[in-house]
């Protein structure tokens, strides 16, 4: 029959609990480490927007012309056009940051805030 000696269990002992211990310090210095959010200018997924008494929170945003970044433009001369503006394809009369988009051309965009007109140039890339 096999018998472990007094020595070798006590081996055994103190090398499980060592593996135990690095295991241990393993994973809680893994979950120590902490999650930062990058919304770049976007709003950020995990607020919420309804407070725990159920009040609706508004988002308080920057608007100017700066905000609309215009990256590509998808022409078509008979007017279905469209545009893509923050990440968002858009055509005529679409809304992005409260500008309602009221023409696209070949190479700029106008849009329409307050009566005011604004026009966004499309940027060529340099190669």
């Amino acid at each position: 029959m096999f018998r472990i000696s007094d020595l070798g269990f006590r081996i055994f002992r103190f090398a499980l609990f060592f593996l135990t211990l690095v295991f241990n310090m393993l994973v809680f210095s893994y979950a120590q480490q902490e999650f930062i959010y990058d919304s770049k200018g976007k709003r950020d997924p995990f607020i919420p927007l309804v407070t725990t008494d159920g009040r609706l929170l508004k988002l308080e945003e920057e608007e100017s012309k700066e905000d609309l970044l215009l990256e590509g433009i998808i022409y078509d001369k008979n007017g279905l056009s469209y545009a893509i503006v923050n990440g968002f394809v858009v055509k005529i009369s679409d809304t992005v940051c409260n500008y309602q988009v009221l023409k696209i051309e070949k190479n700029k965009v106008s849009f329409i805030k307050d009566g005011q007109i604004t026009e966004i140039e499309l940027k060529k890339e340099e190669e």
